[in-house]
């Protein structure tokens, strides 16, 4: 078994980049960032000059060039993700890509496939599986300490993106669904140990930022497991003040809530404002509720080095390309059931899809198929 640090490229220079990079500065021993790649080449190389990275490339297929690279985190936008995953896997590279795992149903199965058929691991990057509170609220329900879990929910929320392209429904796919629910319903798929997910009703609407998108920015989407637990995820674009992430557990025999970020935050007033309080928060005048250890309470270093300590086989995959998959089905059924004002039961699997979101406009024309 080979010991040596995995040696990591990053495809994209924005904010998820700089997360991935910061995510794995934190492991030292177990990973090294040696190249960035991004068409924006002035960005990626400030990206370089924070974090030390050797090498900077203006396209991702040099990059992959790059024989010591072993491993690629895909954080560019949703509809490169494929494209993206292939060049990477038909390079031999292992693949970490961003959620959501891909625009369509198709595109998931075929970088699921080619990956598989390429011998590299593909990679869900969904960092709830690995937030401490979240991890914790698990293993205790788990051990039987809430007994039969009847309920679960996970709710995301802040006043919208970081970059435009989020905006961009042909770049994005859809809305806070797509952007946010993602992690909700893996969360809840997650939690409650992978049980198949069979109904999905959801309501959604575009309430504040219709100016510059044709996206929801407000989503409520109810999950109907196999199990017989409910799964509820709320998301928005639309909530002002900051992040806000939390879940909320009910079982037959006890409860338990965790808010991913107020139990490390230090409420503060100030007059003059200073230099950051916490993801999505517009302002540090006033009232703000600064996080301490933010990447960490997120879970990211602990998703990259488990990643990595699975490329040296150190560790079996926790989040997986098919779980990406399984989420994208149920994104699918989300919009679905939004444009048709009803339950939607899975397997849901669409065809001609190009876009999640055209399942709620009503675009496609793509007659529904199941099985």
């Amino acid at each position: 078994m080979t010991n040596h640090a995995v040696k990591v490229g990053i495809i994209g220079s924005g904010f998820a980049a700089d997360v991935h990079a910061t995510a794995f500065q934190d492991l030292p021993g177990e990973a090294e960032v040696v190249a960035v790649a991004s068409p924006d080449r002035l960005q990626a190389g400030h990206l370089a000059a924070r974090y030390g990275i050797p090498k900077v490339y203006g396209e991702h297929r040099q990059m992959l060039r790059e024989a010591e690279i072993e491993l690629v985190t895909i954080a560019a936008p949703n509809f490169l993700h494929a494209q993206m995953t292939l060049d990477c896997a038909r390079a031999g590279k292992h693949v970490v890509c961003e959620k959501p795992l891909a625009m369509t149903l198709e595109e998931a199965g075929e970088m699921i496939d080619v990956c598989r058929r390429q011998g590299v691991l593909l990679f869900y990057a969904e960092e709830l599986f690995f937030a401490p509170k979240y991890v914790k609220a698990k293993e205790m329900a788990d051990q039987g300490a809430f007994g039969k879990i009847y309920q679960v929910k996970q709710s995301e929320k802040h006043f919208g993106p970081h970059a435009d392209w989020f905006w961009n429904v042909e770049q994005s796919g859809g809305g806070a669904l797509m952007d946010l629910g993602c992690h909700g319903i893996a969360f809840c798929y997650w939690f409650l140990n992978r049980a198949p997910i069979r109904g999905v009703y959801c309501q959604m609407g575009t309430h504040v930022h219709g100016d510059k998108t044709r996206g929801e920015d407000n989503s409520i989407c109810i999950l109907e497991f196999e199990s017989g637990a409910v799964g509820v995820v709320e998301n928005s674009w639309a909530r002002r003040g900051g992040m806000d992430d939390r879940i909320e557990v009910y079982g037959e025999s006890g409860v338990t809530y965790a808010d991913l970020l107020m139990g490390n935050a230090l409420p503060t007033y100030s007059e003059h404002g200073f230099g950051y309080a916490v993801e999505k928060a517009p302002t540090t005048k006033g009232w703000s509720w600064p996080v301490y250890e933010e990447i960490w309470n997120y879970g990211f270093p602990q998703e990259m080095r488990h990643f990595a300590r699975c490329v040296r086989g150190k560790e079996t995959p926790a989040s997986t390309g098919e779980d990406g998959r399984i989420v994208l089905e149920a994104l699918y059924a989300g919009y679905a059931s939004a444009g048709q004002g009803k339950k939607i039961a899975l397997p849901f699997r669409p065809a001609g899809v190009r876009r999640p979101i055209d399942l709620w406009r009503g675009e496609t024309g793509a007659p529904e198929s199941a099985g």
